[in-house]
Order: structure tokens, then sequence, then C-alpha cells
């Protein structure tokens, strides 16, 4: 008998994409998530509906949204900075959205240009759009074990963010080691500080591979109860205003864990490590992930 099922939430096309120094055009983007769809991801990051200056990565996520060949039974969630975001993402036909905090000050005010509690005040007008058109919402915590101003942050700190964001009617709070520095041993006293606030089931796992302990943080994470983590196709990814940060855990690398654990992701292994040779054509570059590499060895090699 197999163990429960894990959710992969695929941020490739939103997280992945907008550190990224070549920007594609929005037809590439579009295609890279139907791709990822193709390959058995059911939650799909397709952009973000924030300004182009800060971030032109995202330039036209818009046209992104609106002419995705969709999949019934896929979701695919848009980051919404505002209420202005949320109305542009909900013509555009969003079905799920995020919004995104910090549990670091000084990162909130670099990343969004406003205090943490600002940022959750817009937000709260953001939920009260989303409850009236029904959209679900998803909430980021960034900064979740360490912070690239402030150094380590408190776990109480994190667990305050996410609560506040849970209360206000987030369905599902992804928990970010934004700059990829977490352990085991950092990373399990912020989640059993949080799930005391916000109940496991509603929380995921998003590590950056900075120091390559990402599988090892969404193992350990597993071990502790989380069903849910987010992934970036080849291990793209950063943060523009992390510096210094890797990109998530490979989507590949945690399709192998847990394919190895015998837990079911629905996802295809060998589509997925064609989408991110796909992309990483792209891009112009080969994808960071160990799996990614590992198979197209041993291929080569036979």
């Amino acid at each position: 008998m197999s163990a429960p099922r894990v959710r992969i939430v695929e941020v490739g096309p939103r997280d992945g994409l907008q550190n990224e120094s070549r920007i594609l055009e929005p037809a590439v983007r579009r295609e890279l998530v139907e791709r990822l769809v193709r390959a058995g991801l059911q939650d799909v990051e397709a952009g973000a509906f924030v300004s182009p200056r800060a971030v032109p990565q995202m330039a036209g996520s818009g046209g992104v949204l609106s002419g995705l060949a969709r999949t019934p039974g896929v979701r695919y969630p848009v980051l919404v900075p505002n209420v202005r975001g949320f109305e542009d993402a909900l013509a555009a036909g969003a079905n799920y959205v995020a919004v995104f905090a910090a549990a670091s000050e000084t990162f909130s005010q670099k990343n969004i240009r406003c205090s943490i509690e600002e940022s959750l005040q817009r937000y709260a007008e953001v939920l009260a759009h989303a409850d009236e058109t029904h959209v679900p919402v998803r909430g980021y915590v960034s900064c979740v074990v360490e912070c690239p101003y402030e150094g380590p942050i408190r776990p109480e700190s994190v667990a305050a963010v996410a609560a506040e964001l849970h209360d206000m009617g987030c369905e599902e709070i992804s928990l970010g080691d934004t700059i990829g520095t977490g352990t085991p041993g950092t990373v399990l006293p912020m989640l059993e500080c949080v799930a005391r606030r916000v109940p496991l089931a509603r929380l995921a796992g998003h590590y950056h591979d900075t120091y390559g302990m990402a599988v090892a943080n969404c193992y350990a994470s597993w071990r502790f109860g989380l069903r849910t983590f987010d992934s970036s196709v080849g291990g793209l990814g950063g943060c523009p205003y992390a510096p210094g940060a890797r990109g998530n855990v490979a989507t590949e690398d945690l399709a192998w864990l847990f394919e190895g654990l015998g837990v079911p992701t629905g996802i295809d292994l060998p589509a997925l490590i064609e989408c991110a040779r796909w992309i990483g054509e792209h891009l112009g570059h080969e994808p960071g992930s160990r799996v990614y590499r590992a198979l197209v060895s041993r291929t080569a090699a036979h």
C-alpha cells in the first residue's frame, strides 16, 4: 500500500523565471505552463500581475493566462500584489490567486515597498474581493528561516504572519525559505511553531536550494506531516531581492524523492525531464536539477 499522495505546486513559470536574465515572450511562458500540465502537474503558477518595471520577466502575464489551453481540474495560480492586480488577473480569467507577505520587515520593504502590517492590510482587501467573486487565495510567507538583511528570523514571527493570512481567508499558506539557508534543524522548529496556529493541512513547504538542503528539508517536512510542496522545473528560480539565492527545489528532484518513497505525485518524470530540457534551451543554460543531469548522463552513456 502506497503512502498518501503529495501535492506538488509548480512555481517555475512565475517564481522560477522572475530572476532569469533572459526575458521570455508570453507565448513561450504559456507553452511552458501547458507542457508542465501535460507532465502531470495540477497546480502550475502561470504568472504575476505586478509592475513590469519591477519584474519585467512577468510582463504580459494576462496574455499567458487568457491564452492557456486549460485542462479541467488544473489550477493556474497567479501572484497579485493588490486589488488592482487582482482585478487584472480576474479579467484575464484567473481561477486562483496568491498574495506574498514576508516574516522580515526589511525584506518586506525591499520586496514590496511597504511594512508587513501594510502588506496585510492590502491583502485583506484582496481577500474581500476574492470572497465576493469566489476565487480562492493562496498566501506566501517569505524569509521563514533567515532574511538576507536581518539574519535569522524567529519562528514566532513567521507564525504570526501565517496566522494573519490564514485568518483573513487564505486557503493555504506556503512557507518560503527564500535564501535557502534552512536545514531540517531550523525548518522543523519553524513548522512546529506555525502548526500551532495554522492547521498543518493548510501549510506548504517552499524551499530554495542555495546550500543543497532543499530536498532534505522537503523530506523532513514530509515526515513532520506536510503534504504540499512548491518546486520549480529544472531548479529555476532565485529572488531579485535576495542576493545569492538559488532556485527552488527542482520538481524532478522532488518527483524522484517521492517516487523512491512510494508516494504518488501524478508526475510523468520523463515528460518533466523533457520539459526541463526545453525550457533550458529557451533560457540558454542547462537545467540545474541533479536528477535531470543524472538521467541525461545515463542516457548518453547508453
